[in-house]
């Protein structure tokens, strides 16, 4: 099932949101539309790239761009917060819009003024979306140093959001040096080809599969970050990283509400009370260990969504600070309430997407519900890293004021 011209459209005629409450309720919208058919589409597998579309057509996709050059100029927290309810539309569409956020923000973080400038018109202007193919994990994408030029070959086995993109942020290892060189190219170029190999449990609508890249030429200007073939690293050029993780927290905590709001809409209209219980119990909203259950689901989201809002608040004063007041001490502390906030939203909503079943009753298993949607979405994307070494750079903190290091996960 896919989305119809007129849903995509539907925001043809009306101003953009000029206030940040404003951005949210259009996101919210926009996770009407995706709800609507969520589990459909999500069984058809399909390009999602009617579903990006939606995403330009809404003007979410410049949320972050510069006002000279049409984009909405609105801070982090109020992307954290887009994510957030685009992901409780459509966990998926959710993920690839937060990726698109730091891909559009890391030329920011790391790249020369020039750099920055040429970027930030170029996709703003055009409503470009972004996707990334940057595993850290894989080295197997080689670049070399051909003079002017720097030619990238070999393959990425993970690049989200790569096939339904106009922009790529695109990383391989320099063969002299072996540092890691990001560089902005267009997606659809003769080199890149996308292997349509994404079949997994969930985050269906992703794209997240490899991508092989042959002969695919960057000029040494377009490498980010780097001044006469030399990186200049620094405590802001490494906020990309918590700034993804801020954003993973953000869709773990949209598919939760999700899932607790499907279990709130199906008990309500369905779900019956245990008949052997006593009491005269007329529904499932009157059965006892329902409502303790829906209690305490609520309460644990509510308290995540605190925590990664409070994490997120902190880390976007450095985002949007100058790039050299941001200190080694400032990122670390940020990562750690970021990694914090991670690892409670991934326990939550686990518990939340599993539990949800008990309070909803037999019945809430049948395909046509869907309800398992938010679980196979939540426990796929939760394992990118593992959740325990996030609890261990919290511990490090909490007992031994240890700040992690900079890392391609930390």
């Amino acid at each position: 099932m896919a989305l119809s011209s007129n849903e995509i459209s539907r925001w043809s005629d009306q101003s953009k949101p000029s206030s940040a409450e404003g951005w949210i309720a259009r996101a919210r919208e926009v996770a009407g539309v995706l709800a609507a058919d969520a589990v459909e589409r999500d069984w058809a597998g399909a390009v999602p790239t009617r579903e990006v579309q939606l995403l330009k057509d809404s003007g979410l996709v410049t949320l972050l761009g510069p006002a000279e050059h049409g984009g909405a100029e609105q801070h982090w927290t109020t992307a954290c917060r887009v994510v957030r309810e685009v992901s409780a539309g459509d966990g998926s569409i959710g993920q690839l819009l937060g990726h698109h956020y730091v891909w559009a923000w890391a030329m920011r973080l790391v790249g020369t003024p020039a750099q920055i400038a040429e970027v930030d018109e170029l996709y703003t202007t055009r409503g470009h979306f972004f996707g990334g193919v940057v595993n850290p994990r894989d080295h197997d994408l080689v670049v070399t140093d051909e003079g002017e030029t720097l030619l990238y070959r070999g393959k990425k086995f993970f690049s989200t959001g790569s096939k339904v993109a106009d922009l790529l942020v695109m990383e391989g290892t320099l063969e002299t040096s072996g540092s890691s060189v990001f560089a902005v190219v267009p997606a659809q170029q003769d080199g890149i080809t996308f292997g349509d190999d994404w079949n997994n449990l969930g985050q269906r609508l992703t794209v997240s599969g490899s991508v092989e890249i042959t002969d695919v030429r960057v000029p040494w200007s377009g490498a980010a970050g780097y001044v006469d073939k030399q990186f200049r690293p620094s405590a802001f050029s490494t906020l990309h990283v918590p700034a993804l993780h801020l954003v993973f927290a953000n869709l773990y905590l949209g598919i939760a509400q999700a899932a607790l709001r499907a279990g709130v809409t199906y008990t309500r209209g369905h779900t019956r009370a245990w008949p052997y219980g006593g009491e005269g119990k007329n529904s499932g909203t009157e059965e006892f260990y329902v409502l303790e259950g829906y209690g305490d689901l609520q309460s644990k989201l509510w308290a995540a969504e605190t925590l990664t809002d409070a994490a997120g608040a902190n880390l976007a004063q450095l985002l949007h600070a100058d790039r050299d007041s941001v200190t080694r001490e400032q990122r670390g502390r940020a990562a750690v309430l970021v990694s914090a906030a991670k690892q409670r939203a991934i326990d939550v909503g686990l518990e939340i997407a599993n539990r949800v079943f008990e309070l909803t009753g037999a019945r809430a298993t049948a395909n046509s519900v869907g309800m398992d949607l938010y679980w196979r979405n939540l426990r796929t994307h939760s394992l990118h890293d593992p959740v325990a070494y996030k609890r261990v750079e919290v511990g490090r903190y909490t007992l031994r004021g240890d700040l992690p290091t900079p890392s391609p996960y930390s």
